[in-house]
């Protein structure tokens, strides 16, 4: 996931342009990734150091990791956890538009200090999100106000994004909590949770987005305007999600209940109260993840 977010980020400091990056994300599944990245992503090398072990390559056979080695770049240590990790995808888009030539290692490595400078990650934090920790994610880009429901929002925002991952999209986006006065939906499906907290939870979207989200969750190849089943595939997808988020809820002592879910379209939402109102970037579109503290007018 942190291709992903990483290569947006390129994208809007006009570091590469649309076309750029819909390549790189392409060549995600093939690139091979090389030490000499993985090593500045890492920090244990700079981007001088790695031309400089390219250099001296060219004059003998040697493997990098030995020569870095060799010439006191790296430690055997660090080699090793190299190695270990050089198979993990989360520095794929870097590799690819270095490949290419889209972005200059020197640029690469300007790029993720930048990044982890803008987004005030740690070590650790920047590690995370590279190792594709959802929570991590949610919590850098998300950025939820401060409230009383905070940790409950980011909370089962996160979950979503699991679940979408699991049944929807491979490669889910998330941005920042919205505020908007009115959300017009042309689909929309949605859920009442009561008890002690009450949430009124929602995905709202487009019919073409719509329909790719009924498709995913039933495993059916649907078409067409959302008949029955494409709105009961939905409907259902989004109790599955509220499912288990009751089920997190009463391991940290919570009891809480659902409402049947509903589904319309044209519909219109306004006084949301406190919300969390997230557009989710999938595959075939956009949707917005609606979470709040209080059910809408509609």
């Amino acid at each position: 996931m942190f291709s992903l977010y990483f290569g947006h980020y390129l994208l809007n400091k006009g570091l590469i342009t649309t076309g750029e990056l819909t390549e790189a994300l392409d060549l995600m599944d093939s690139v091979h990734f090389k030490l000499g990245v993985l090593a500045v992503n890492a920090g244990y090398m700079t981007a001088k150091q790695v031309d400089q072990v390219h250099q001296t390559q060219a004059g003998m056979d040697r493997m990098f990791g030995e020569l870095a080695i060799e010439l006191g770049y790296l430690t055997a240590g660090q080699l090793d956890d190299l190695l270990s990790t050089q198979s993990k995808g989360h520095l794929v888009i870097g590799q690819a538009l270095v490949d290419k030539g889209r972005l200059s290692l020197e640029q690469l490595q300007a790029a993720l200090e930048d990044y982890k400078k803008d987004y005030s990650l740690t070590d650790r934090q920047m590690y995370l999100q590279q190792e594709g920790d959802i929570d991590e994610i949610v919590s850098t880009y998300v950025k939820i106000e401060d409230s009383a429901e905070n940790e409950i929002f980011r909370s089962y925002v996160s979950l979503m994004v699991r679940n979408v991952i699991r049944f929807i999209d491979s490669s889910p986006r998330v941005e920042a909590c919205q505020v908007i006065e009115n959300l017009d939906a042309q689909w929309l499906v949605w859920q009442e949770i009561t008890g002690p907290i009450n949430l009124f939870t929602a995905i709202a979207c487009e019919e073409n987005v719509f329909m790719e989200l009924a498709r995913r969750y039933s495993g059916q190849d649907l078409s067409g305007p959302p008949d029955e089943l494409a709105q009961a595939s939905v409907a259902e997808f989004l109790n599955l999600q509220n499912g288990l988020f009751l089920v997190h809820m009463s391991n940290n002592g919570v009891e809480l209940e659902m409402k049947p879910q509903l589904v319309d379209h044209n519909r219109t939402m306004a006084k949301l109260g406190t919300s969390c109102i997230v557009p989710m970037f999938l595959n075939t579109g956009r949707c917005y993840l609606i979470v709040s503290n209080t059910a809408p007018v509609m």
